[in-house]
């Protein structure tokens, strides 16, 4: 079977994207559609907080409220189009009655985000700016608050000005040693 597939965007309920992504997938073993609906993708980045100290990792969605279906589009339509659209929290596709699939330079652009972010890493959810002031947690200057003088987010590493004896002293610290002061 070598039809070509598309992507079709489908609008769904914020915040229960994973929910009814696992229900389409139901539906699909269900109903034997498998080789017309190939994949199912609720579109994600992974981000990370520094909280205590700690760096927590967490998936936030690239498009709230949104699922990305891969299929056959000769074949995708009707009764599959309807079970799909049935499905509870599910608003409906994109082209409403008939399902529209997304442009080949779309689809690449949000497929290219997702596995942009499942290659470099996690971005830092909420990034540290330049003149920011900080409190230092670890290493000799523990409980020093300084100002950021430089980011560098490819190295996870900052300047701090940290001022002792009454003088700004610059200090090299990573991510991992600062808390934001709130």
């Amino acid at each position: 079977m070598s039809e070509e597939k598309k992507w079709y965007s489908l609008r769904v309920i914020s915040g229960k994207e994973r929910k009814i992504k696992e229900r389409i997938e139901l539906e699909i073993q269900r109903s034997n559609w498998a080789d017309f609906v190939t994949q199912v993708l609720v579109p994600t980045e992974k981000v990370y907080k520094i909280r205590n100290g700690k760096k927590v990792i967490s998936e936030r969605n690239i498009l709230p409220g949104y699922i990305l279906i891969e299929a056959v589009p000769g074949r995708f339509s009707g009764e599959m189009v309807q079970a799909i659209a049935n499905i509870p929290n599910v608003i409906h596709f994109l082209g409403k009655e008939s399902p529209i699939p997304m442009r080949e330079s779309e689809a690449n652009r949000m497929l290219g985000k997702v596995d942009d972010s499942q290659n470099v890493g996690e971005a830092m959810m909420e990034p540290f700016i330049v003149g920011e002031t900080v409190k230092i947690i670890d290493g000799p200057f523990s409980e020093f608050v300084g100002d950021i003088q430089e980011v560098n987010e490819d190295k996870k590493k900052l300047k701090v000005i940290v001022k002792i004896f009454g003088r700004g002293t610059e200090v090299e610290l990573n991510f991992m040693q600062v808390d934001k002061t709130s």
